[in-house]
């Protein structure tokens, strides 16, 4: 580990925002960078798609007339459905090149006069227009850590106007002194906007905790705009960041307040920025608690706030409690993410999801502790791992909102052109992560592990780092020099959630959103940044390309002296500051 470059040659910048330095680029050089990543498609009422950035500033441009602009786009859909795929609408001229049941191929290919100005979209439907699903399967390889074979079961709310579950809403909200700002101002906007979508037949009230607990009201409240208006009223008052974070007793109390309801679906809305050193009693009382409760038990659904919670405690309660887990890293996405979050949680449409497939096989194993509901707001995906053979067909079944039973056809699919590991491997390996945080299971931690360096996706339990092992003669000659046989590697930083920041919840440090420190900086770079380099950062590297680009040879000479003139400056600056300690007056 002698040869690893430092801190700051790579990683996340911020939440969705990914740096690398590449080291040792000779000017004139060609770069060529392939990424690869994933991303989960969105849905809205009965409709896919996906979003890839696309747009490339314009000082990456080439100049003008120099190079030849070639944009080619190749998309392959693999819907998984025997049903008919019908294309929505698309950002970029795509054809269609082929066909195949439930699989398609379009190409974009043109020689354009600059790099695409914005995002590309594509978006399709499956035709169904009531619940729908399917089974995907594929055999484990010699590659695979678990010969087991790999499931996935997706079900649809389908596009059709299906009822949504009545429900007893409790919000249950953080508001310990590191909310302060706007963290807490983006939540309480974000509640304000959730209790003007229930409807009435609905009932919720609104917890806060710190230190201390307080509820809007002593039992729960009936929807009306009297009601809704008076709870508004009451957060402007009541939403104040003080103090510190008690997690049990608020949700004790959530609990209790749901424990008489009757008809409607009870849920549970748990909205955080701390960690707390009860956690793991939390999971296990809750745990207790819902099994006790059975089908009628309350789903909780959890909400992470920066990095000093841990994310893996509330997705670990949110899998116990039949809930929907998610989080925002960044501050300007609080109050999206969190409207995201409760639609998906609160408009349930099948309940009680269960599978008939574990009577057919020998071993049946499902990632999450338990199905969740279905949503009219997104599909479901549950996955796992099996032995033995699956049906033709599996029949799932849930409650309706008239509490009446629907039963559905699930058609097996074997699949081998996919690589449905690959698509599954970054949840697995948080569900898994979850459960040994909570059973501190080694046995589970070396799973983790083993899933993700065959899958190259980061774990708590790992780290990443890019090689650079593509040397010309020259490079290979220094390294040799230096006594370093291996290849340099530039760790890569930012990309963990860790499991909390319980001192910084006692200390009350404000919200983590990312704030990384910045790299420290040699002295003499430090002592350099005087005036030359205070006008040389209201320029930037483009305008100085295009401006040098259009100077004739009298002018460029002119410049280069004056810019030789104004280096010595700086050196002569830089050396009395770092040589003589500068002199004070």
């Amino acid at each position: 580990m002698e040869n690893i470059g430092k801190a700051d040659s790579g990683g996340l910048l911020k939440p969705h925002m990914f740096c690398l330095t590449i080291p040792q680029v000779e000017g004139g050089a060609d770069i060529l960078a392939t990424v690869k990543w994933s991303q989960k498609l969105h849905y809205d009422n009965g409709r896919f798609s996906v979003d890839i950035p696309f747009r490339f500033p314009y000082y990456v441009n080439p100049l003008p007339k120099v190079f030849m602009k070639r944009e080619k786009i190749q998309l392959t859909v693999n819907s998984g459905f025997s049903k008919e795929v019908l294309l929505q609408g698309t950002s970029h001229p795509l054809k269609e090149k082929a066909r195949q049941g439930d699989k398609l191929s379009f190409l974009h290919e043109a020689i354009v006069e600059s790099w695409s100005s914005k995002d590309f979209t594509f978006s399709y439907s499956v035709y169904s227009g009531n619940l729908s699903g399917g089974i995907l399967v594929q055999p484990s390889t010699s590659q695979d850590s678990d010969d087991r074979d790999r499931f996935s079961i997706f079900l649809l709310p389908g596009s059709g106007n299906r009822k949504v579950f009545k429900k007893a809403v409790v919000f249950v909200v953080d508001t310990s002194g590191s909310m302060q700002g706007k963290p807490l101002e983006n939540v309480k906007n974000a509640v304000s906007t959730a209790l003007s979508e229930l409807a009435q037949g609905d009932y919720f009230n609104i917890v806060t905790f710190n230190d201390e607990l307080h509820s809007f009201s002593s039992c729960l409240e009936n929807v009306n705009e009297k009601t809704i208006a008076g709870a508004i009223d009451w957060m402007n008052q009541n939403f104040v960041a003080e103090g510190g974070t008690d997690i049990m007793h608020p949700l004790s109390e959530a609990m209790a307040l749901l424990s008489s309801v009757h008809d409607v679906l009870p849920q549970i809305f748990l909205m955080t920025d701390g960690s707390v050193d009860d956690e793991h009693d939390i999971c296990k009382i809750m745990q207790t608690e819902l099994i006790s409760r059975g089908s009628k038990s309350p789903r909780i659904s959890t909400f992470g706030l920066g990095v000093y919670c841990n994310h893996y405690f509330l997705r670990m309660l949110a899998s116990i409690g039949k809930g929907h887990y998610d989080a925002a890293l960044e501050t300007g996405s609080v109050e999206s993410r969190i409207l995201k979050w409760f639609k998906k949680a609160s408009n349930t449409v099948v309940a009680n999801i269960s599978i008939d497939a574990a009577k057919y096989l020998d071993d049946f194993e499902v990632d999450s502790e338990y199905i969740p509901d279905i949503s009219a707001e997104s599909p479901l995906c549950v996955s796992g791992k099996y032995r033995g053979k699956f049906p033709d067909t599996v029949i799932g079944k849930g409650n309706l909102a008239d509490m009446t039973e629907i039963s559905i056809e699930l058609k097996v699919q074997h699949v081998t052109d996919m690589p449905l590991d690959n698509f599954l491997a970054a949840q697995q390996i948080a569900l898994l992560t979850a459960k040994a945080w909570l059973s501190a299971d080694k046995q589970l931690e070396r799973k983790v592990m083993t899933l993700s360096i065959q899958h190259s996706v980061i774990s708590e339990y790992t780290s990443m780092v890019a090689l650079q092992t593509n040397l010309d003669a020259p490079q290979k000659v220094k390294q040799k020099q230096k006594g370093a046989n291996e290849p340099l590697r530039i760790p890569l930083h930012g990309l963990k959630l860790g499991f909390g920041d319980k001192a910084a919840t006692r200390e009350n440090l404000l919200a983590g959103f990312g704030n990384e420190k910045p790299p420290e900086t040699l002295k003499i770079f430090k002592k350099a940044g005087g005036c030359c380099s205070r006008v040389a950062d209201c320029l930037c590297c483009m305008c100085c390309i295009k401006a040098c680009n259009r100077m004739n040879d009298q002018c460029a000479i002119v410049m280069a002296q004056i810019c030789t003139a104004l280096s010595c400056l700086g050196c002569y600056e830089c050396c009395a500051e770092v040589c003589c300690g500068g002199s004070e007056s």
